[in-house]
């Protein structure tokens, strides 16, 4: 009985917790957003930004909307892209390779990695002007994966079967209700080789490669910041602050002053992560 004493408590904290507590939280966005829209904002004097690229990447709306507010200052010369990233999804990965490529375009780019820049944050971070990694970081994991489940055998056991209509033969290819036959294993792996293909071939390009077998970065590995730099996947090995300094010269910033958000978003990100730690720390007393 204890454990499902448990389960209950985990399953009625959050409600807890917002009729305690979601009163109070409301009254305090009102009076931020009251005094956020009574005081003065600093004039913007900054002349370089900062872009995060970080956790995995489903979606890019989020990173426009950053690259958006940076756009919106005409003084920004230069953008130090902060990349922490698992990867993720090919479609998305593109679309911010492409943002980056087009803000490249107008200012200067430099990429600092300080985590991980892997899979699809590599090919969306490659498109920098240089790529300065720590030297903890980890880099590569360049190739293309479709993984699924057989879960067919279960609900066999269980007595659950399918039933499907379709129209076209592929309709329900990379189905999780059933073994995929001869025939859709050789069409996914033809379509990922022509998606791994896109991704080599834009590599070797953007990072002037041509000269460079691609089995020696493209085979999925993940290297350490110097093997990725004597694969010439990145520029140098360095902290933040020398990327810092890397962009401001070249951008021919002489007194970097980096794009800070309005006091009024300040404080909601404060309110917000503290909520998130109050909640966070609820959920572990209750399953503890």
């Amino acid at each position: 009985m204890e454990i499902f004493s448990k389960i209950l408590r985990f399953i009625t904290a959050p409600l807890d917790f917002l009729m305690k507590y979601f009163k109070l939280l409301v009254l305090l966005v009102f009076i931020l957003l009251i005094v956020g829209l009574n005081q003065e904002e600093t004039p913007q004097k900054a002349n370089l930004a900062k872009l995060y690229l970080r956790g995995a990447i489903f979606e890019s709306e989020s990173f426009e909307k950053q690259i958006e507010e940076i756009k919106k200052n005409p003084n920004i010369k230069g953008v130090l892209l902060i990349i922490d990233s698992p990867g993720g999804s090919v479609g998305a990965s593109i679309e911010i390779a492409n943002m980056i490529k087009d803000l490249r375009d107008k200012m200067t780019v430099i990429a600092h990695v300080e985590g991980s820049m892997a899979s699809g944050s590599y090919y969306a971070g490659m498109y920098s002007d240089k790529i300065i990694a720590n030297r903890g970081s980890l880099i590569g994991s360049i190739g293309i994966i479709i993984n699924g489940y057989n879960i067919k055998p279960l609900l066999d056991k269980i007595g659950i079967k399918e039933q499907t209509l379709q129209e076209g033969e592929y309709k329900t290819i990379g189905t999780m209700m059933r073994e995929w036959t001869p025939k859709e294993r050789e069409y996914l792996q033809n379509f990922l080789k022509k998606q791994y293909n896109l991704f080599v071939n834009d590599v070797l390009d953007t990072r002037s490669l041509s000269d460079t077998n691609p089995k020696a970065f493209a085979e999925g590995k993940i290297f350490t910041a110097k093997e990725a730099l004597e694969l010439k996947l990145i520029d140098k090995i360095g902290s933040r602050s020398e990327a810092i300094a890397e962009l401001a010269e070249i951008a021919q910033v002489k007194e970097p002053i980096f794009l800070e958000k309005s006091k009024t978003e300040q404080l909601i990100d404060k309110l917000s992560n503290a909520s998130l730690s109050v909640f966070s720390n609820l959920l572990r007393g209750q399953i503890q």
